[in-house]
């Protein structure tokens, strides 16, 4: 389904500095895990295909699935089915935030519900009693990639995830210590979005298991702590030619010129459920419409709704994301 919008954020352009710690990303939202709840304003608002609709009657906060279209397609579906059902027109509201904001903005109650990817944060805050429910909703899949030029030889055919992330580890401080001539090949380097997000958390949960923790003190020079949201961060890492984890949704929606500059190395699968991740939907304890969010979670588990949605959406005809129901 095309997304129907009433405000989208501008186009996000890539200007690059000599010093590649220094290339930005433009954006109009939130850009880290600090960003300050009162000063949010929504990235897109959707209105199903009804211009004359007014009111905001739900809010939803995610990071890369709302930057695919995903959250828009769930928008403006569940608006015309609520239309159809003899609802008024109605407006849908996506703040654009990781995981970790995410978490923070449905706590606050300044969302009613969030699309999460971190079990551990996403259950204390259950415990906490700061959401009033948490349901899966999808499957997505994370996936490593890097410059075609493949640096640390990583061979998909032969490498665990483990294997490929020790040989990145150990390529890096090679290169550090004696630079390769950049005219035969780039420097070995892994781009984090350092951010606290799903992605930064799957990465840095694979480090941590090769008892690698580049990210500390001193951290070492060939981590590149880049906070910036999916899209961005495959820009970035495309244009600089360093390796990074992402999830399968921004790869198939990013420009040709940002994924044929790389290659997908391994991703999630039976043979990597290291970068399998899951999808909850988690409700604030004080939504603004009760009712509607309740229409909108049960929707959202329906085989002919919310997750016909998901099963159906497509990135260059491969679909991105695995459904939570199947019958």
């Amino acid at each position: 389904m095309t997304d129907l919008v009433v405000h989208t954020q501008a186009d996000v352009s890539l200007q690059t500095e000599n010093d590649p710690e220094n290339l930005v990303l433009g954006s109009t939202g939130p850009t880290s895990s600090s960003a300050n709840i009162s000063g949010l304003v929504p990235q897109v608002v959707y209105d199903g295909g009804f211009p004359d609709a007014k009111t905001v009657r739900l809010r939803i906060s995610n990071g890369g699935a709302g930057q695919v279209g995903l959250i828009g397609s769930w928008a403006n579906a569940f608006i015309q089915d609520q239309v159809a059902k003899g609802s008024e027109p109605f407006k849908v509201e996506w703040y654009l935030g990781d995981t970790t904001q995410s978490l923070q903005y449905v706590a606050a109650k300044y969302v009613d519900v969030a699309f999460t990817y971190n079990k551990a944060a996403e259950l204390a805050l259950v415990r906490r009693g700061a959401v009033s429910e948490r349901v899966l909703i999808f499957y997505d899949h994370f996936l490593l990639a890097g410059p075609n030029s493949n640096p640390a030889n990583l061979s998909p055919e032969n490498d665990s995830v483990a294997d490929m992330f020790n040989k990145i580890v150990a390529a890096g401080n090679t290169d550090v210590a004696l630079p390769p001539d950049p005219a035969v090949r780039p420097p070995t380097r892994f781009l984090s979005r350092f951010d606290k997000s799903a992605t930064n958390i799957k990465e840095s949960e694979q480090f941590i298991a090769i008892g690698q923790v580049p990210w500390a003190l001193a951290y070492s020079s060939w981590y590149h702590q880049y906070p910036m949201f999916p899209a961005q961060a495959l820009q970035a890492a495309s244009a600089l030619s360093e390796y990074t984890l992402s999830d399968r949704g921004s790869w198939l929606s990013s420009p040709d010129e940002v994924t044929k500059a790389m290659t997908v190395f391994k991703q999630g699968s039976d043979d990597a459920p290291e970068l399998y991740s899951q999808c909850h939907a988690l409700v604030s304890t004080e939504p603004g419409d009760k009712v509607l969010v309740k229409e909108f979670m049960q929707w959202l588990l329906t085989v002919d709704g919310g997750q016909k949605i998901v099963r159906e959406f497509e990135r260059r005809g491969e679909p991105l994301y695995a459904p939570a129901v199947t019958n």
